[in-house]
């Protein structure tokens, strides 16, 4: 394999191989606790799967998948989800748009953020390695350090992010049993805003601004590794 490709491994999914995207070390790099995988490396969908679900290239189950396809029609691989990207339009003009996100080589790992804010015709992004943590530690630090970027606390901010564990822990009163103080100091910085909210959004679902701050977020740990 190319050296520029050595961050993808090939293996078999549900009779098909595909490509899953591991660190320099052989080691997922993980999303939510799935990994993530693509059927075509020149292909810009990708897909999140339980790692039980992963198979060696060389399996039984991959090699007869493979004989069928050629027996039958050719396999379409399965479309991602049509949930529709979030419009910006019904906010206020002065919203700060904010999409945050956070991966793990490992759960626990090295883990990187990534977060990319808008406010009218500004944008910055960050990409950054935090150390060893988990996927969670990862994306509460992505809104974290989002957070602590916004100078101007009286305006409307909207932070995207795909975490249902996010999104539980700061808006829905999930009582956590880990990163309590991680939390806290979330929920504090949050209190600071005059109009705040965290908004779920679907990974991996073709919105092209979340998909950047997921790129942020890996590409931290690669270039670590």
């Amino acid at each position: 394999m190319p050296e520029n490709d050595s961050d993808w491994k090939r293996l078999c999914f549900k009779n098909n191989k595909v490509w899953a995207l591991v660190d320099k070390s052989g080691n997922y790099i993980l999303k939510e606790g799935k990994v993530l995988i693509k059927y075509q490396k020149n292909q810009s969908h990708e897909y999140l799967v339980f790692e039980t679900a992963l198979k060696p290239e060389n399996h039984p189950d991959c090699a007869a998948g493979n004989a069928a396809k050629k027996a039958g029609p050719k396999a379409v691989p399965p479309k991602p989800s049509s949930a529709s990207a979030p419009t910006e339009k019904k906010f206020p003009d002065n919203t700060i748009i904010v999409y945050t996100d956070g991966a793990s080589s490992g759960n626990p790992g090295p883990a990187g953020i990534g977060v990319l804010l808008k406010y009218g015709e500004h944008q910055k992004e960050i990409s950054r390695y935090i150390g060893i943590g988990t996927n969670n530690i990862a994306e509460l630090e992505a809104i974290r350090t989002a957070l602590t970027e916004i100078r101007k606390k009286n305006l409307p901010v909207r932070i995207f992010t795909d975490s249902s564990y996010a999104i539980g822990v700061l808006t829905k009163s999930w009582k956590a049993k880990a990163n309590q103080e991680l939390i806290g100091s979330i929920k504090h910085l949050m209190d600071e805003f005059k109009d705040i909210r965290l908004i779920k959004v679907e990974g991996h679902a073709g919105i092209e601004e979340n998909e950047r701050a997921d790129v942020l977020a890996t590409s931290a740990i690669k270039a670590r590794y």
